[in-house]
């Protein structure tokens, strides 16, 4: 579905919510006390400023009695197979912020990656797919990084802790494929990417993976991921504990030249084990 008709689709979800709760007979303030959400969310929902998250939908089926009608609407909106249903929303938001901020503590995040590092991802996870499975879940995570290329997108902010530069994703030579199409990105002034170095020791949101997303007509949200599941964070409180978070990670981490030329650094050290095996 085109960005437009998809805009359009979320006006019309809008559209009939503002219409079927005034049926009911509720104000944005009461639904959204009975669904768990502020009365300003609600609002953010009608206007198609905000998307609301499945179980909100589900709640609102229920509180309006609408017989799975916005859960139905949702899914069909946010429908691509191509990802696990906890990160389809996730990659609907990507679309729209301004600025993406991640902290990636074991894996090169998604936006960064090369094919073949994907690959091995993929394969590591599912060792008895098919090559179409792979190569549809590599297809996926290249048209997400498309962004990346479009002078249009997101301001991207990645901080990768050193972890993510030793461990061979793939083998040798991948990884320092991998640093390197990192390195390109940064030359090219595409991203902004900072190392976490080990001798940091302890630091904010330990082994988490986090991101943070922000938007020119709606409030920022945060993203983190365990074991197959995703929490997509909206409440602004926990969103500002988030970033205050992440804020220190940035104080923390190497600046962007010396992170620069610690990635070059762990690609060179790659590609010497390659040619010696």
């Amino acid at each position: 579905m085109a960005n437009g008709s998809r805009q359009a689709a979320w006006e019309f979800f809008g559209a009939e919510l503002k219409r079927r709760r005034e049926d009911a007979g509720f104000t944005q303030v009461e639904l959204g006390s009975r669904v768990f959400v502020s009365g300003g969310y609600i609002g953010q929902f009608e206007q198609a400023i905000r998307k609301p998250q499945l179980d909100v939908a589900q709640r609102i089926d229920e509180t309006l009695q609408t017989d799975g009608f916005f859960e139905r609407t949702w899914r069909k909106l946010i429908d691509d197979k191509r990802y696990a249903d906890y990160f389809a929303e996730v990659v609907e938001l990507e679309r729209r912020a301004t600025k993406i901020s991640t902290f990636a503590p074991t894996l090169v995040p998604g936006l960064l990656q090369t094919a073949t590092y994907t690959r091995a991802v993929t394969l590591a996870s599912n060792p008895f797919v098919t090559d179409e499975y792979v190569e549809e879940k590599v297809a996926a995570r290249r048209e997400r990084a498309q962004m990346l290329d479009d002078a249009t997108g997101p301001v991207y902010w990645s901080i990768l802790h050193e972890h993510v530069l030793k461990i061979p994703v793939g083998g040798t030579a991948a990884m320092a494929g991998q640093l390197n199409r990192i390195a390109s990105l940064v030359r090219q002034r595409r991203v902004l990417v900072q190392v976490l170095p080990y001798s940091v020791g302890a630091y904010p949101l330990m082994g988490r993976m986090v991101q943070l997303m922000e938007f020119e007509d709606a409030p920022p949200t945060a993203y983190t991921e365990a074991v197959y599941s995703g929490n997509l964070l909206d409440d602004p409180a926990l969103v500002k504990r988030v970033q205050e978070a992440y804020d220190l990670l940035r104080a923390a981490a190497l600046p962007p030249e010396v992170s620069l030329a610690l990635i070059e650094s762990a690609a060179e050290d790659h590609r010497r084990c390659a040619s010696t095996t």
